[in-house]
């Protein structure tokens, strides 16, 4: 989408459809006031009302459109409400729109045109790729919107350009995600990742089956082996170690479908699990965004790609799987695969000696039951680390909440034949799987992500979300890379 930045009055500009944001209880211009009926709009957040003014202002439609309070406005506040505006533009057939908002928005220039970037882009997402027969109405798509300023346009403009970069890293996690398992194999996700490094100069590295073999990726090689389709370890480097650069790594799972193996998983809701690799899809969309944004780090994201299916030559349940580390792990169910291909990972991100190491990974039902689809839990051994994300969820939009990761927890993976086991019960689930993974984190600091309950969405929470993936994490971690650059 084309979106460019004007100085001038919203209402004086011809447009097919200029949106008016406007404060709750906040009067608004005359011209627009005498063509509303006591109470029809309060402003409240979210709140729209389309209006024909039939030549009282310039543009044929004009929707209003709430921010709430004032003082209670937030750059998800802005991020919700162009999205809205985006969705109502595609819904009236206009192709271009203008938008300005009814005085000034209590938030830096800048940080006000990257939330509106974000949330027009996001908003005006759809996957279609395999719907063959949508009508031209259908296959319509908004083309432009321009945003109308009082002052500080180039600020504007660059809050724009970086909310657009965010938002393409964002669609391209999406895709991987809402992509079907018979399209997107580990193989694929390898491709992908040289066709990104072509395109943006970042150092890849693809491991085929054969080379994992050769060097020990027992937690992958195990998970993958009953698939025809053969895993892949991925490593993408943007930038490079220097004195003065701090070094991150993002580690992602990449379960490209996930059957549950031998262990397999209930046939209802079995289709969604091609999004299993939600984790590695969001280090691909920061990768992408990192290097587009030239921001002043060393950053290697890591995948973790395999297929989970039952097979002759499936790893079983009761099985020891030798890891990349040389820690064991006791299976006790094959459906808990994910923290074993991160286990090898973890143990690789820690040969970068890295300032911080997150790994993403939709893990556990157990933190939809706990956070729901509205937080992603958060476990890890730098405190430093995870208030550094908590406050990038803050300024995302994509928040976090910190779980406890106790001795006690990590003496519950412990395994009386093996090092640790996969699966320990019910109780503290999300937990478990951190303490799991923290096994294997070594001295690093480190913070695990479960977006089990964010990456996927049947009820869209937000307004800039669709059904199927969200894209979750990338724009969290691109903030998280910004503290590390101020």
């Amino acid at each position: 989408m084309e979106i460019s930045v004007r100085t001038g009055d919203l209402l004086r500009e011809p447009a097919a459809l200029a949106v008016l944001a406007a404060f709750e209880d906040s009067p608004l211009p005359t011209a627009v006031s005498e063509l509303l009926e006591a109470d029809d709009f309060r402003g409240r957040a979210k709140q729209s009302l389309l209006l024909y003014p039939r030549g009282a202002v310039a543009p044929r439609r004009l929707l209003l459109l709430g921010l709430g309070k004032r003082e209670a406005v937030t750059a998800e506040t802005v991020r919700q409400a162009s999205a809205i505006a985006a969705q109502k533009a595609r819904e009236l057939q206009v192709s271009a729109f203008n938008m300005g908002a009814d005085g000034s928005i209590p938030l830096p220039p800048e940080v006000t045109a990257q939330a509106f970037a974000e949330g027009l882009e996001l908003g005006a997402y759809r996957y279609t790729r395999y719907q063959t027969g949508l009508t031209p109405e259908q296959r319509f798509a908004v083309e432009g919107a321009t945003v109308f300023v009082s002052g500080a346009v180039e600020q504007v403009r660059a809050g724009i350009a970086r909310g657009q970069v965010l938002a393409r890293g964002v669609a391209f996690a999406r895709d991987l995600a809402n992509a079907p398992g018979n399209a997107v194999t580990p193989a694929v996700l390898g491709e992908e990742a040289l066709a990104l490094g072509e395109r943006l100069g970042l150092q890849v590295t693809v491991l085929d089956k054969a080379q994992l073999t050769e060097q020990g990726f027992g937690g992958i090689l195990a998970v993958g082996q009953g698939s025809a389709n053969e895993p892949r370890f991925i490593v993408m480097e943007y930038g490079s170690a220097a004195e003065g650069k701090p070094t991150i790594c993002l580690v992602g799972k990449g379960i490209t479908f996930d059957s549950g193996g031998i262990s397999i998983k209930p046939a209802e809701g079995m289709e969604n699990m091609k999004m299993d690799m939600g984790g590695a899809a969001a280090v691909f969309g920061a990768m992408q965004a990192a290097a587009e944004l030239k921001l002043p780090l060393h950053v290697v994201g890591i995948v973790c790609s395999a297929e989970n299916m039952p097979g002759a030559t499936s790893f079983r349940p009761g099985d020891i799987v030798t890891t990349l580390s040389g820690k064991t792990v006791e299976v006790l169910n094959t459906d808990a695969e994910g923290r074993i291909v991160l286990a090898d990972g973890l143990h690789y991100a820690q040969r970068y000696n890295p300032a911080a190491v997150v790994d993403l990974a939709t893990l556990t039902g157990a933190i939809q039951i706990a956070l729901g689809p509205h937080a992603i839990g958060m476990m890890g051994t730098s405190q430093e680390l995870a208030d550094r994300l908590v406050r990038a969820g803050e300024a995302s939009g994509e928040r976090v909440w910190q779980l406890p990761l106790w001795d006690e927890y990590r003496e519950m993976v412990k395994s009386e034949i093996a090092d640790v086991k996969n699966r320990v019960g019910r109780p503290a689930g999300a937990i478990t799987a951190g303490a799991f993974l923290a096994a294997f984190a070594g001295e690093m600091p480190w913070a695990h992500l479960d977006i089990a309950g964010t990456a996927w969405v049947d009820r869209p929470a937000r307004p800039y979300q669709s059904r199927g993936a969200t894209g979750v994490g990338v724009r969290l971690l691109i903030e998280l890379l910004q503290s590390y650059v101020q």
